[in-house]
């Protein structure tokens, strides 16, 4: 990239990188932010864009579309400072203690790197059942782009954590029946949504699993063969769509080659948000230290922590503590 370093790059265009944005504009910084993908906003955009968030500070509820928004216009972006279709394949130092970071369109300078990756490059767990890969697309979805496109119709959910329960509590008012089954007795997600659920006119299986998807002749879905965990008792649904939230298979990919210390699908960090990389800094659920919370409100503080403690090594002798926002303009 032509002309002086830029203070800041940040790597990820999710919820965590838009606010790290944000926080740079307040600090007065120049900075891009790169994402692999061709819009703003992560997991959130592709995985749950219609789907309620309830655990984001002065939102009682917000739509994951709505949030990514919320958080595009606060961080004001100016032309270019968002570079969607950009995969980062490559970030080393150099002798001057500037950062270069390479993508697959352009390379850029910097003074600090802030990563927002989350958990890298990710796709749905897929359900290795009979039918279930013939028929995907056609009745057997892993993500929902659309809650209407179910109003009416008959709804198998697969999955017993946060996501599957989320959509579950979504689609129930809409569906014409809803059954969620899960392969243990115990849920992994939220209490309020395990309470809100059973006070639902949901059908609740537990341990049951899916074990087959079978189609009506013309390519869609109309049953599904699940079975009792443990009994082999069976049950054939009548369904027209099944639902399937079983997980994530991340991976970062060239993250684990830039000398970032990566652990697993993690990166250590220390109480400024630096990994083993001085002048590299990460946030969100990529972020890893004892005690650490996976939420969106929590990457939000990591990343404006991570920006502060960034600013002291791109202008020496400046404070992490940035001032009261009130107290400062734009």
């Amino acid at each position: 990239m032509p002309g002086d370093p830029l203070d800041l790059i940040i790597v990820g265009a999710g919820p965590v990188g838009l606010y790290g944005l944000y926080t740079a504009r307040m600090r007065k910084a120049s900075a891009v932010v790169l994402d692999s993908l061709p819009e703003p906003g992560g997991q959130v955009t592709v995985l749950y864009p219609s789907k309620w968030i309830y655990d984001v500070a002065g939102f009682p509820q917000v739509l994951g579309r709505d949030l990514i928004k919320a958080l595009v216009d606060q961080a004001a972006p100016e032309p270019g400072q968002i570079r969607c279709s950009e995969r980062a394949v490559d970030l080393f130092p150099s002798e001057d203690g500037l950062f270069h970071v390479t993508t697959e369109k352009a390379s850029y300078v910097a003074r600090a790197v802030i990563l927002t990756v989350g958990i890298g490059a990710f796709a749905p767990r897929r359900l290795r059942v009979p039918g279930a890969q013939e028929l995907e697309g056609h009745g057997v979805h892993y993500r929902v782009d659309n809650p209407e496109d179910l109003r009416d119709r008959r709804v198998l959910v697969v999955g017993g954590g946060d996501s599957a329960l989320d959509w579950a509590l979504a689609v129930e008012p809409l569906a014409r029946s809803l059954t969620l089954i899960h392969m243990l007795e115990e849920f992994e997600a939220h209490e309020d949504s395990v309470e809100k659920l059973g006070a639902s006119r949901a059908r609740i299986l537990t341990p049951w699993e899916l074990t087959e998807v079978m189609d009506d002749g013309t390519g869609r879905v109309e049953r599904a063969r699940i079975r009792r965990r443990g009994t082999g008792e069976d049950e054939i649904l009548e369904v027209d769509d099944i639902l399937i939230f079983i997980g994530q298979v991340a991976n970062l990919g060239s993250v684990k080659e830039w000398g970032v210390g990566v652990k697993g699908n993690s990166i250590p960090v220390d109480t400024r948000m630096q990994t083993v990389l001085p002048g590299v800094y990460a946030a969100g659920d990529v972020a890893a230290y004892d005690g650490k919370i996976d939420l969106i409100a929590t990457g939000f503080g990591e990343v404006a922590t991570a920006v502060n403690n960034a600013m002291t090594r791109v202008r020496p002798g400046a404070k992490a503590a940035p001032g009261h926002s009130t107290k400062r303009g734009f």
